[in-house]
């Protein structure tokens, strides 16, 4: 049988390589409906409940956890060839880098076109604000923030909990970051139901996000950009973001394209004042979403590189304190 780092390797390379193909059957669509089965049936008896939204994630968590653990059992009936597949198989579908890529720079090629109007129909893909008012500077300020919060959700995320778990452990943290995105709202249906699975994200992302967002300022050193900023970035406005984790990576990437994010956001009509993140030495320009990306992608490749030598340290460290003691 393969080793999982190997494993990680290739799913890796899958998701550069090929993305997420629409014609795929992809976990996170039976994700979503089994949690939208949840939903009802936990409304249903338990009512409108915190309690009934932690039995409707955990329900929907153990059964994505379930169903990727009986595949790889059930390929390893099989032979041993097939369980390498299988796990490859489930780690390459929770890692979303290429896909990530591929919307935001569409976006960038909307604008560089100059269709304003296809550019926020595009950032509206990514986004849950409103995008029919956004300008130029606007749209672009939208990817980037995109692009730097899912730089963990969408990839180093994933790559952690495979490395620690295996390939139940990145689908586990999948189906926990799906029903964070369909419940984790503020609004009056999701409230009080929404609670646990938007706290159970934030735990889950509390560890990936503090290892992602140096490796930030770490691109920007290796693409020449500005990893001094990046890094006063971090710690001076890393923690306004009303979430615990996405202000890391935002800062960061904020740092090192010499831009400023946040600031007034509409969702459903309505304005919300965000707190700016970052200085605005230069004026958000659609040049800064294909920046993100680079910046994205090396990042990827070096918490990919950080997990694996982390794996690989972990047993001669462990046989290192046994032979000592």
């Amino acid at each position: 049988m393969m080793e999982l780092e190997h494993q990680i390797l290739i799913a890796v390379g899958l998701d550069l390589a090929l993305g997420d193909p629409r014609w795929l059957p992809h976990p996170v669509r039976g994700i979503g409906w089994l949690a939208l089965r949840s939903e009802a049936w936990t409304r249903r008896w338990l009512g409108d409940t915190r309690v009934a939204g932690t039995v409707a994630a955990v329900t929907t968590y153990a059964a994505a956890g379930g169903a990727a653990w009986a595949v790889i059992r059930g390929a390893a009936a099989v032979h041993p060839l097939a369980t390498d597949v299988a796990s490859i198989a489930v780690i390459y579908t929770t890692i979303a880098a290429r896909d990530l890529a591929g919307h935001s720079m569409a976006v960038f090629h909307s604008l560089t076109a100059g269709d304003l109007d296809e550019a926020r129909r595009r950032v509206g893909e990514i986004v849950g604000r409103d995008t029919d008012r956004l300008d130029r500077p606007g749209v672009v300020r939208a990817t980037v923030e995109s692009v730097a919060e899912s730089t963990v959700d969408g990839v180093t995320a994933p790559l952690f909990y495979a490395a620690v778990a295996g390939p139940v452990g990145a689908i586990v943290y999948r189906a926990i970051n799906t029903l964070d995105s369909m419940f984790g709202h503020q609004d009056q249906r999701y409230c009080r139901f929404g609670w646990a699975a938007a706290k159970l994200d934030d735990a889950a992302n509390y560890l990936p996000a503090r290892c992602t967002a140096p490796l930030v300022c770490v691109a920007a050193f290796l693409l020449r950009l500005r990893p001094t900023a990046s890094l006063r970035m971090l710690l001076r406005d890393g923690r306004k973001h009303a979430s615990p984790n996405a202000g890391l990576t935002e800062a960061a990437m904020a740092g090192a394209l010499g831009v400023q994010l946040g600031g007034v956001t509409y969702y459903d009509g309505q304005a919300w004042n965000k707190p700016t993140i970052g200085d605005e030495t230069v004026p958000l320009a659609a040049g800064h979403i294909r920046w993100a990306n680079a910046v994205m992608l090396v990042t990827t490749g070096l918490f990919l590189l950080l997990c694996l030598a982390a794996r690989m340290a972990v047993p001669y460290l462990w046989e290192l304190g046994r032979a000592a003691g």
